[in-house]
């Protein structure tokens, strides 16, 4: 469980997470809630995750809803080296500002970079870059048609190909699954807020992980 004693990150913080997972083991890694990048004043905030997963090891990395607050600014890099046998689980759900508050109207940096390699080699690259008028850019119908949550999956196993149908016949239409290889299988999905993409999420994460989801997820 990874805890952030202060409470959610504005300029100036930097936060480093290293972690491995040994040859043979299994490791989920979670948070206790949701992040927060709060408005910042001044800079941005950073931060960095770097993970290994050894021979026929699992990683299931599994962070909560990252919050963007207006005025917030981010750039945040997770970078992951799996070895030929190695298997993983990793979603990143992120959410655009906080309707309950009425933050319907956001300005913000984010920059967001994920870089998954399997044996020294890419298997997986994505970046994302917002600045300035978030809304705005989210309201187009090629990027978030009016959606204000959003989450990246990847499943990497022997067995991600035998998911893709029972998946796609759980998302919404919001959502997307495909193989990028037999055994590397991708997931996009967008929802109206926070709540719909948990909803959409869990029984997503519950088969994927073999029902062994952190509790916290739940609370």
């Amino acid at each position: 469980m990874l805890i952030n004693t202060s409470g959610g990150l504005t300029g100036g913080d930097s936060f480093d997470i290293e972690a491995t997972a040994g040859d043979g083991t299994v490791l989920t890694l979670t948070t206790q809630a949701a992040e927060r990048a709060y408005r910042s004043a001044d800079g941005h905030a950073q931060m960095t995750s770097s993970l290994r997963v050894g021979d026929n090891a699992t990683l299931m990395w599994l962070p909560q809803e990252m919050i963007l607050f207006d005025g917030s600014a981010l750039r945040r890099n997770l970078s992951v080296d799996l070895s030929a046998s190695s298997r993983l689980l990793m979603v990143e759900p992120v959410v655009f500002g906080r309707l309950a508050m009425g933050e319907s109207q956001l300005s913000l940096e984010f920059h967001d970079r994920i870089e998954i390699r399997r044996g020294g080699q890419p298997l997986y690259l994505d970046g994302v870059r917002i600045e300035g008028n978030a809304t705005a850019r989210l309201d187009r119908r090629a990027l978030g048609a009016g959606m204000t949550a959003m989450a990246s999956l990847l499943y990497v196993s022997s067995d991600a190909e035998s998911h893709i149908d029972p998946l796609r016949a759980m998302l919404p239409s919001t959502g997307g699954a495909t193989l990028l290889q037999p055994d590397v299988l991708a997931i996009r999905l967008l929802a109206e807020d926070s709540f719909f993409l948990r909803r959409d999420l869990l029984p997503i994460l519950d088969r994927l992980s073999q029902n062994t989801l952190p509790a916290s997820w739940r609370l």
